[in-house]
């Protein structure tokens, strides 16, 4: 007995302290990742993330492993921590993997509010007549977006309090919008849907190559359909594979305008006509319409708000407005074309949104003199041959007449909160709660 306990407590300790070795050294990888996102002021993440209970969590890890995004959750004294929050988009993975339900998705923090309209089980709002299904709910996962389109016209098929030339008019052709227009042909409901880009929605605009998908999910008039680990591109492609097979029909660069009430339901007014509609089904994302600059001149027709063909920037003078990641990727591939002069103006002093690959990017480009950056500046305003610069900080006053052949503006959305209201739907601010 005396020779094994010789040979295994060298063994125990031995093995115990190359543990804690690599515990201290993961500790200090995941503080270092923290404090380089409060520095940055990154700390409040943007969408629907993982709120983890330090007394439920074991520090099994599983959840820091799940995730795809590689270096949003990391573990700092045996738990989980959500230490890069900015990079976080609500693939639910981390809830998924862990063994000791310790994680809850939630929408805003004590700090920043997020808004919510008010939806029941049913998807229905308040409004008798009006559904909302995926992101604008609060559901950011493609699965579980999918099957709230799917569930949302289930729902729709047994309401019968109006009666109108359209059964169903589907506002957006995302992950939402997109399984409810499979379902409302499935079931042969008279149903328009509209969008007013692309199909795919905003996950149309995620950058390239990224993973938008892990779990398996169920589409209608399709079945079960299973992509693991799927990148954006390979999903749109699959998606319009199905629009094709199926022949659903989408009516694209088309715009909602507005929603009114009538005795028969609903008209539904676009920027290419009027629909009358016993129901609604609002399944547009919570980017919504891009948001504007507001400014003098921004109605030229060489302002524009997506950069969908770099190529065609080519040999020319090209101003981008932003400081988030689609602003940075867009500045960046544009100062790869040929002879394109690219500035990049942001009001912020550093870009405290931007992922550090983007940021890295960026700063190449400067150094070899394909880009410029103005920070601290805004569009005063535009004319067809140039843009006015304000500039702040210590330049504050100063105006730069850029000369440019077109304008990228990448503000963001506009939630449509305001329409939301309008039409009567409850909104609630949810700080940090599910």
């Amino acid at each position: 007995m005396l020779d094994y306990a010789l040979i295994l407590v060298p063994l125990i300790l031995v093995s115990w302290l190359f543990y804690a070795r690599l515990t201290r050294r993961r500790d200090r990888r995941s503080l270092a990742r923290l404090d380089e996102a409060a520095a940055s002021g990154l700390t409040e993440p943007f969408s629907l993330h993982p709120f983890i209970d330090p007394y439920r969590c074991l520090g099994s890890g599983a959840c820091v492993l799940a995730c795809p995004e590689g270096d949003v959750l990391g573990m700092i004294g045996g738990k989980s921590k959500l230490i890069n929050p900015t990079h976080c988009i609500g693939h639910g993975a981390c809830r998924a993997a862990c063994p000791h339900e310790a994680i809850t998705l939630v929408f805003g923090t004590e700090k920043r509010g997020v808004d919510i309209p008010h939806v029941s089980p049913t998807f229905e709002t308040n409004v008798p007549g009006i559904f909302i299904a995926g992101e604008l709910g609060g559901m950011g996962l493609i699965r579980n977006a999918v099957e709230q389109g799917r569930q949302a016209i289930d729902s729709i098929r047994k309401y019968q309090k109006h009666q109108a030339p359209l059964d169903v008019v589907i506002i957006g052709a995302g992950p939402a919008g997109f399984s409810a227009s499979l379902a409302a042909m499935q079931h042969r409901l008279r149903a328009v849907t509209i969008e007013q880009e692309s199909l795919g929605g905003r996950v149309f605009h995620y950058p390239r190559a990224k993973i938008v998908m892990l779990q398996p999910a169920t589409l209608p008039l399709v079945g079960k359909v299973k992509l693991a680990a799927t990148s954006k591109e390979a999903l749109l492609e699959f998606w319009q594979g199905i629009e094709r097979k199926t022949g659903v029909k989408i009516q694209y660069h088309e715009r909602m305008e507005e929603i009114a009430r009538t005795e028969k339901g609903f008209v539904v007014k676009t920027s290419k006509g009027r629909y009358e509609t016993r129901t609604v089904l609002l399944a547009v994302g919570r980017g919504g319409t891009p948001r504007k600059l507001g400014v003098p001149g921004e109605e030229l027709a060489k302002v524009v708000y997506r950069l969908i063909d770099p190529e065609q920037y080519r040999d020319r003078r090209v101003l981008v407005v932003g400081g988030g990641d689609a602003a940075l990727e867009a500045a960046c591939r544009l100062a790869e074309q040929p002879g394109a002069t690219v500035t990049l103006s942001y009001r912020g002093e550093a870009f405290g949104r931007a992922k550090p690959a983007n940021l890295e990017n960026v700063k190449k480009a400067e150094r070899a003199g394909r880009l410029r950056v103005l920070l601290n500046s805004q569009v005063k305003c535009i004319t067809p041959e140039a843009a006015v610069i304000e500039q702040g900080g210590e330049q504050a006053g100063r105006e730069e007449q850029l000369p440019n052949d077109g304008v990228i503006v990448c503000a963001g959305g506009v939630l449509p909160t305001e329409l939301l209201k309008s039409i009567g739907v409850w909104v609630q601010t949810k700080y940090g709660t599910a």
